[in-house]
């Protein structure tokens, strides 16, 4: 990653703090001598590092804690409460709003009012109100993480398919946020900050091989791969959407037939439900609102309902197959709206998975449903803009904090 630094001795510095500062966001209070085996550092290293890390107030001393040998050594960790940071989280029809602190505890949520084709442009510009607010108010934001939709080209700034609401393929999310605040905005694919929000926040997840997928108005997967995230050379990889699992299946706006997100998004669901007449009043629901309610349907045992649910969570399973068979990850993490579904859509998951996964890989992979509140991707927006502060602390004591040219 891009250093702030000017020069080698400073980048040096600044790779050695954030070294430190990543290994006590993950692991919490350590002392000194801990942090210097962890990381392969010499003691001196370390105390230079940490006294100029207290000196800034990015971490603070813990009082004694039991060392090697019983002997009582003073912890350190960051103060996680002092610097906050935005996450902004893209849907088609959804902006939700959010202010972190570095642990990734929700301190304020905000949803804006849905978005239609005819509104996109006035929304980004409602989106840029409620950060230039929200940095008044809070003087401790450090950073602005934007989670938002893929294929995300991440050298151009633009998505290149956004299926159902097209408009938001002509939005340059650098063009319209970047140089605009007085600190730097980072911006993600929704999935791949999802996943490194369970990395970073989710005690179960933090395995350094980790899927996260995305199941909400589109249908997306962020993959760690040995802690280190999957981009390609766009950044438009891992884009199981895009998949295709019907080859003669309905046509998808990005050009492909039988994609899975034409039968297990939101935006799916929500039509069938349409067309079948299964829920009063459906079609003037939001997408979410209409899955919850078909979701509750299957819970209380209404048996269209649960066939439904059923048959989401199998075409779901050919989602967790190919992610299995394509990147072999120790856990998938199902997550969003579609995550609704329960046990009745992850009992139909893990049966396609049983049936059609190579058993010797499937038997090594856990499939869970996100516990992850209030929302895996706007936290995941808060993540990436908290994982650019870990790797370059000098962002979080205001060195380097305003910029011209945001890195995203």
């Amino acid at each position: 990653m891009e250093s702030l630094s000017s020069g080698p001795s400073q980048e040096s510095s600044e790779y050695t703090r954030s070294r430190v500062v990543a290994l006590l966001h993950s692991h919490g209070v350590s002392s000194r001598a801990a942090i210097a085996r962890s990381l392969d550092l010499t003691p001196a290293a370390v105390t230079k590092v940490v006294s100029r890390l207290l000196n800034e107030g990015v971490v603070e001393e813990t009082g004694g804690i039991e060392g090697r040998g019983g002997r009582r050594s003073i912890g350190v960790r960051i103060d996680g409460t002092r610097f906050h940071v935005i996450g902004v989280k893209f849907a088609r029809s959804l902006v939700r709003i959010g202010v972190f602190d570095l642990d990734g505890r929700p301190l304020s949520m905000e949803d804006l009012p849905t978005v239609t084709e005819d509104t996109i442009a006035e929304t980004i510009s409602s989106i840029r109100r409620r950060i230039h607010a929200l940095l008044r108010a809070d003087d401790s934001i450090r950073a602005v993480g934007m989670a938002v939709p893929g294929p995300y080209l991440r050298e151009v700034g633009r998505t290149a398919v956004v299926s159902s609401m097209q408009g938001w393929r002509s939005v340059n999310f650098l063009h319209e946020f970047s140089g605009r605040f007085p600190v730097q905005v980072f911006v993600e694919q929704d999935a791949r900050a999802g996943v490194l929000a369970h990395h970073l926040f989710d005690p179960e997840s933090q395995t350094p091989d980790l899927a996260y997928y995305l199941l909400g108005e589109g249908v997306g997967l962020g993959v760690l791969d040995a802690d280190r995230l999957i981009n390609g050379q766009q950044g438009a990889a891992t884009e199981i959407g895009h998949v295709s699992v019907d080859v003669n299946g309905r046509p998808c706006e990005c050009g492909n037939v039988g994609c899975l997100e034409q039968y297990c998004s939101a935006v799916a669901i929500h039509r069938e439900v349409v067309e079948r007449g299964m829920v009063p009043g459906a079609r003037d629901m939001s997408h979410a609102q209409a899955c919850e309610a078909v979701f509750e349907s299957a819970r209380s045992g209404e048996a269209d309902a649960v066939e439904l649910v059923r048959r989401i969570g199998r075409y779901v399973g050919y989602g967790c197959v190919t992610i299995i068979n394509s990147y072999n990850p120790r856990r998938i993490v199902i997550g969003d709206i579609v995550a609704g579904g329960g046990e009745i859509l992850l009992d139909s998951v893990r049966d396609v998975v049983e049936s059609r996964a190579i058993p010797e890989v499937r038997d090594e992979t856990e499939i869970v449903l996100s516990t992850m509140s209030p929302d895996a991707a706007v936290t995941g927006a808060a993540a990436v803009a908290i994982q650019h502060l870990i790797d370059r602390p000098s962002l979080l004591v205001g060195s380097g904090k305003a910029t011209e040219h945001p890195v995203a």
